[in-house]
């Protein structure tokens, strides 16, 4: 029995294992399995990854550097996405985008972080 591509239907010829009969196809396939469904995941990993872009514009010095709450804002940073917290065990809680965060300090500072 010959075995029929899963996008296209079309005969598959070559390895036994094999599932797409091109490369076009394969992509094809994968893409519409992959994609998104809801235009609010899709914006939630947008803001997310512009978030991480923002806090990895800044040059980190010994894995830290500091800066404002004005400076975050003004590149378009949004304080309501985050991947995780971490609490150490005084109680300093530290908000992350995968492995960059921030820790809030006083006089609207952050102390942005980079977790090794």
């Amino acid at each position: 029995m010959k075995k029929k591509c899963a996008e296209c239907g079309a005969e598959i010829m070559g390895r036994t294992d094999k599932k797409f009969c091109s490369d076009y196809c394969r992509n094809s396939y994968h893409n519409k399995v992959n994609k998104d469904s809801k235009n609010l995941i899709r914006n939630i990993n947008n803001r997310l990854r512009k978030n991480y872009r923002i806090l990895d514009s800044f040059p980190l010095k010994d894995g830290k550097t500091t800066t404002s709450r004005t400076r975050l804002l003004d590149k378009g940073f949004d304080f309501d996405y985050i991947t995780n917290l971490y609490t150490t065990k005084k109680g300093t809680i530290y908000y992350f985008v995968y492995d960059l965060g921030y820790l809030p300090l006083d006089n609207d500072i952050f102390m942005i972080v980079k977790r090794e």
